[in-house]
């Protein structure tokens, strides 16, 4: 009941500041944004470099991304901002960026998406940053992130919302990452053999080619029993009888069957 009271007012407040920020004329969900680098090409860019061959080269680069940290006071600040590639450091000074967009940058929350334009630098302890010169907000986020320390950890809430998930574990969103490289490599290997890429049919009229429980529905149109293809390769052996010699498919099947991670394996 505390933690649905404190969501609560989170949601209050952000909802507070959308308001006030559509009084001030600006748009919390922005418009189109160039970026320049992401994450990942800034840090190749120049992680080589050292603290002072950066400051002497003065880089400019355009970042967009999340802000998943914020600490400061006063007349400067730091944050985090993630992209798909990983994070970089951001520094905010009033007297770089200007009164109007340093408060925007005070009222900005956690979970906020943003864009930014500076110089690259590296801090003290050699972190790789950007001193900004130019601060906007692309997107308000309205709902709080989970919180840093204890994370997403429910295993029933980051199935059902993936989205969160992906924010805020890394590993989650390298898992993506990596199964969709994996169908490309597939697909050009097989491409490379002569092999042509197919779409059969999801709905069949018999529910064949594999032991497992169908889904059933029924077609209004037709008034007609079918099922939910549980095996895609009685449609591909027909390709093959027409004349297709080389055919491949990497598609969905649907077994009415117990629910697991290992059953339903686009789960993981």
């Amino acid at each position: 009941m505390t933690q649905e009271l404190e969501l609560n007012d989170q949601l209050a407040v952000r909802r507070d500041k959308l308001a006030k920020l559509q009084e001030q004329g600006q748009d919390p969900f922005g418009g189109r944004f160039e970026r320049s680098h992401t994450a990942a090409s800034m840090s190749d860019a120049f992680a080589e470099q050292t603290k002072e061959e950066l400051d002497e080269a003065g880089h400019e680069v355009t970042l967009a991304g999340r802000i998943m940290t914020k600490r400061g006071k006063g007349k400067a600040g730091f944050a985090h901002v993630q992209d798909l590639t990983g994070q970089v450091q951001i520094y905010v000074r009033k007297d770089a960026v200007g009164d109007e967009q340093y408060d925007l940058f005070n009222t900005i929350d956690i979970g906020d998406l943003v864009g930014v334009t500076g110089t690259a630098f590296k801090t003290k302890v050699g972190e790789l940053s950007i001193k900004v010169t130019k601060f906007e907000l692309l997107s308000k986020s309205l709902r709080p992130l989970p919180d840093k320390f204890h994370g997403l950890k429910d295993i029933e809430q980051r199935y059902r919302q993936r989205y969160v998930d992906l924010i805020v574990n890394p590993e989650v969103r390298d898992t993506f990452v990596l199964r969709s490289r994996i169908l490309q490599s597939m697909r050009r290997y097989l491409d490379s053999k002569g092999y042509l890429e197919v779409e059969t049919p999801t709905m069949h009229s018999i529910a064949g080619g594999a032991s497992a429980r169908p889904f059933v529905t029924h077609h209004n149109a037709l008034d007609m029993t079918l099922y939910m293809r549980i095996a895609i390769e009685l449609h591909l052996k027909r390709l093959i009888v027409g004349g297709l010699e080389k055919v491949y498919e990497i598609g969905r099947v649907f077994r009415n069957e117990g629910v697991s991670i290992g059953i339903i394996l686009s789960l993981r």
